[in-house]
Order: C-alpha cells, then sequence, then structure tokens
C-alpha cells in the first residue's frame, strides 16, 4: 500500500483496509520504518501523516502473491463470460505486470499454486445460467459512459427503429440490463436488456444525468434486475423454523431487516419491486416460506408452494 499509492497511506488508510484498530495500525507503520529505512513519512493537507515508500524496494521482497494473482485470473474469467473484452485485454495488461514484478522463482510458483485453486472453483465461476451478452457491446457502453455520450441502439421489440439513449450504467447480473433515458419519449429511466440489443453505436453528443440520479440507489429499488415502479413497496418474508437458519445467511436484499421470532421462525423485510423474480427464487424454497405482503405477490406464489422439496437453497 506504501508503494502503490503515491501520497503514502495515512493509518486512517490502513484501519479501514485490514479492519483494525487505530493502535495495531501504528504497530505497523513501526514495523514499516524498522523494516525499511527509506521510508518516508509526510503530511497531508490536514496535517495527517502518511508514510510512503520507494516502489523499487519491493522487487527484491519474496512476497505471497497467490492471492492476488488469483483474484485477478478470477476477475478475467467472469469478464470472459459477460462479453466485456476490453475488460479482458486490460485485465491481462495488469497481470502481466504484476507478474513481471516477481522474482521469476515467485511468479512460476504463484502461477502454479493459482492454476490449481481455479481449477476446482470452476463450478463457483459459474453459480448459474446466464445470458450472454452481444460482442462489443460492452466497450461501446464503457465509452459512452465514461463521457458521457447518448448512443444510437436497435432494439429485439423494433429492429429497424434507431433510438437515441442516454446510458446511466449497467445492472449486471442474469440477465444484465442498460439503465438510461430516452427522452424523446420522456424523462423516466428506462431499462434494456443488452441480450436484446441489436446494435450500438457510439455519437459525439453528450449529455447531463439526471440531478441526484444514485445508479445503486436505482438498482435497490429492485429485487433482481427487474423495476416496476407500481409494485415498489415494503416486502415481509416469514420463513419457517426448520427454514430460519439457512435464510438468515442470504442477503436477499441491500437494506433488508431480519426479525428473528419465539418460534424460531424468521421475518425478512425490505422495500423492492420485482415480483416475478422474487417468485423464482421463493419458489426454491417450497412451503418453508410464506409471503405476507404485498398481496400481490402473495397470490402469485400462493399455489406454487411445494413440500417435497428434499432440501433448501
Amino acid at each position: 500500500m506504501a508503494a502503490a499509492q503515491r501520497q503514502g497511506v495515512s493509518l486512517q488508510d490502513i484501519c479501514i483496509r485490514f479492519e483494525c484498530s487505530h493502535r495495531t495500525a501504528q504497530r505497523m507503520t513501526d514495523a514499516l520504518e524498522d523494516s525499511f529505512q527509506d521510508v518516508e513519512v509526510l503530511e497531508d493537507f490536514e496535517s495527517r501523516k502518511r508514510w510512503r515508500l520507494p516502489a523499487s524496494k519491493l522487487h527484491p521482497l519474496n512476497l505471497k502473491d497467490e492471492t492476488g494473482l488469483e483474484a485477478m485470473d478470477l476477475a478475467i474469467r467472469e469478464a470472459k463470460a459477460s462479453g466485456r473484452h476490453a475488460h479482458v485485454q486490460a485485465l491481462h495488461s495488469l497481470r502481466d505486470r504484476f507478474l513481471a514484478s516477481l522474482q521469476t522463482s515467485a511468479a512460476l510458483r504463484a502461477e502454479a499454486d493459482v492454476e490449481a485453486v481455479l481449477y476446482s472453483l470452476g463450478a463457483v465461476a459459474r453459480p448459474g445460467p446466464n445470458v450472454p451478452t452481444p460482442p462489443g457491446l460492452f466497450e461501446t457502453l464503457s465509452d459512452a459512459l465514461r463521457g458521457p455520450f447518448q448512443i444510437l441502439i436497435r432494439y429485439e421489440n423494433s429492429p429497424t427503429v434507431e433510438r437515441r439513449i442516454e446510458p446511466l450504467g449497467v445492472l449486471m447480473g442474469p440477465r444484465s440490463y442498460l439503465v438510461a433515458q430516452q427522452r424523446d419519449r420522456n424523462q423516466e429511466i428506462r431499462h434494456f436488456r443488452l441480450d436484446r440489443i441489436l446494435s450500438a453505436t457510439l455519437t459525439n453528443s453528450g449529455f447531463e444525468a439526471p440531478a441526484g440520479f444514485d445508479l445503486q440507489a436505482h438498482a435497490e429499488r429492485s429485487f433482481a434486475a427487474y423495476h416496476d415502479p407500481n409494485q415498489y413497496c415494503e416486502t415481509i418474508w416469514h420463513f419457517a423454523p426448520h427454514a430460519a437458519k439457512a435464510a438468515s445467511g442470504f442477503r436477499f436484499h441491500p437494506n433488508q431487516q431480519l426479525e428473528p421470532q419465539e418460534d424460531g421462525s424468521l421475518i425478512v423485510r425490505f422495500h423492492a419491486s420485482g415480483w416475478l423474480e422474487m417468485c423464482w427464487h421463493l419458489y426454491q424454497w417450497g412451503d418453508a416460506v410464506n409471503v405476507l405482503a404485498p398481496q400481490g405477490l402473495r397470490d402469485l406464489i400462493q399455489h406454487h408452494r411445494r413440500s417435497d422439496f428434499d432440501i433448501l437453497p
């Protein structure tokens, strides 16, 4: 960290990265100064001490690099599966530079160890079905989002019509969506499934995102990726006692609230929309879950709760 950040690292940086106390961070900077004579101790504009180390001093060290290389290779695999070819090339470049910074023996050992780990993680890296993204689409969207620039797309439901849209972000999932505005229609935020975009062309026309728009907050208004403003409301699920432990290990929604009950059951609350995607997930729980609210979701799932599932998700 001290070598990678040009401004050096502060005690606060160390506390956040390593989830440690202020005193532990002080001991770590003491050890850094003891280990390297040319550590630079600076002060930033807030008069906080920062420690900086010349990167060249790390080259002869025999560091444990398997985890970092493993993370890069997993990211490359996921980028390939999503069709993000530009990200694949960028990650390969970072990987090459990372390996070039190691001693030859350390690099060979790290690659061999990572290959064995990745082989055993094949199923984990592909946890379920997903819809592939058309080649080259992510590159166009990345360029547009960096601008930001408007793009022209042709969509599956009207392939001869070229739409001018303003991309605001991408929601990743088994089915990924482009979040955008189409100003010639209205100011409403729209979703376009990436696998249904037939073509996308970058333009030179810039635009301003809606005031106050936050992609993460927007994403949290849905259970998965599909949004329906008319369905957005409080959702309450009740898990039977024998399913409570399994359910408590799930993160159904970023803003969920878990309420253990006296009888050992569990109530989960969150605000979201997308009842159909909720149904797809709830089906896996058989009759171990009951929908308390909203009534529309309860009606959808009520007659499809099974009692013959041998295991829980």
